[in-house]
């Protein structure tokens, strides 16, 4: 246990030191003007807590159910794309991390780390597969029969991404570890001719593989798999209704952390849109964007979400120290949001009401 660590924010000063630039900027840039990716995270801050006094609290219970299954806390870790860069450890480190801690993992079908071997590193995790709809059809056949295969959980299938946004990220030093496994078709001459002309690590022929899918793709995919889907990309009423209209099961409210659309609202302002629309399908909303401290966890929960996820905080730990690294940033969010909920009275995730919660244009004009 590092314990220079205090909080989220100084992970990322921690990778900034010790990732070459081009490596930080890859997970740290948005894009365009970087407007959401400024606002997922400021934008916690227009929303104030209104705690409960004189409850017992001395014991606090985090357990939750995710998609029928139990988690230690309602705190997850996105699909996040080639961890390779962050460190050698990988997407195979984040498993195990987050299996000790029992939460979700999300992983991405740009992973550094074939399935089969995160699933055997990590037998207890909690794994979902991200999947993204490509060009070559067998990338996402394969994942589901593999993740299927493997014991996931659930199909994430990300909705905000029919081109690649226009990211400011610079140049890239390849190592074999970068290379994305799930894309690496054995057999397949495409695969094999990028190979043969220098890309090795198959970069350019994922920057290829992007289409423009449509909810006949969902529908599709919904008949081929036992898994369940959580659409994810969702920040309107408008597309979590077609989400579920086409066969998902969950929703996931998310801006792609500011790297595909600049100028979308952040998912925290989005969420009781959402939530308001789909709440009486009884389908559960997860959330992503922005979240750094243990009272932006109990903030969203309050406001409809069911669990929310981390996505670059878990990159900046896992920089820091490998498996250890994402281990404390869990441990840290953990304490905060059980600090959090014993401040505003709740001892389980049952007690945090919609109430706990109110904007500051509410707050600011009853002052007027």
């Amino acid at each position: 246990m590092d314990r220079n660590m205090i909080c989220l924010d100084d992970f990322e000063k921690s990778a900034k030191e010790k990732l070459l630039r081009a490596e930080f900027s890859f997970y740290a840039a948005g894009t365009d003007d970087e407007v959401t990716l400024r606002d997922c995270g400021e934008a916690f801050n227009r929303y104030r807590l209104r705690p409960r006094i004189l409850r017992n609290v001395s014991t606090r219970d985090l357990r939750t159910s995710i998609m029928g299954q139990t988690v230690a806390m309602p705190i997850g870790i996105s699909p996040t794309a080639i961890q390779g860069f962050a460190h050698m450890d990988k997407e195979i480190g984040t498993a195990i991390a987050a299996a000790k801690a029992g939460v979700v993992m999300g992983i991405s079908i740009h992973s550094t780390s074939t399935i089969e071997d995160i699933a055997n590193a990590a037998p207890s995790g909690n794994h979902w597969m991200q999947l993204q709809f490509m060009k070559n059809p067998r990338i996402a056949e394969t994942v589901v029969q593999k993740a299927e295969a493997a014991g996931f959980k659930a199909l994430v299938v990300t909705c905000d991404m029919p081109v690649l946004g226009k990211r400011k990220v610079l140049g890239l030093r390849l190592h074999p570890r970068h290379i994305m496994v799930n894309l690496d078709l054995p057999g397949d001459a495409e695969v094999a001719e990028y190979k043969a002309n220098g890309d090795g690590m198959l970069m350019r022929y994922g920057a290829g593989q992007f289409i423009s899918p449509t909810w006949e793709d969902v529908r599709k995919l919904k008949q081929r798999t036992k898994l369940p889907l959580v659409a994810k990309g969702v920040t309107t009423a408008a597309g979590a209704i077609e989400a579920i209209e086409n066969g998902a099961d969950a929703i996931f409210v998310s801006a792609h952390g500011g790297r595909q659309l600049d100028g979308v609202r952040a998912p925290i302002d989005a969420l009781s849109e959402v939530v308001k629309a789909v709440k009486h399908t009884g389908v559960e909303i997860y959330l992503d964007g922005g979240v750094r401290k243990g009272s932006d966890v109990f903030k969203a929960l309050a406001l409809g979400a069911n669990a929310v996820f981390l996505g670059r905080p878990v990159i900046w730990g896992l920089a820091h120290d490998g498996t250890n690294g994402v281990s404390q940033v869990l441990d840290i969010i953990r304490d905060e949001f059980s600090r959090t909920m014993a401040l505003m009275g709740c001892s389980c995730i049952g007690d945090i009401q919609p109430s706990m919660v109110i904007h500051e244009s509410e707050y600011l004009n009853a002052k007027l």
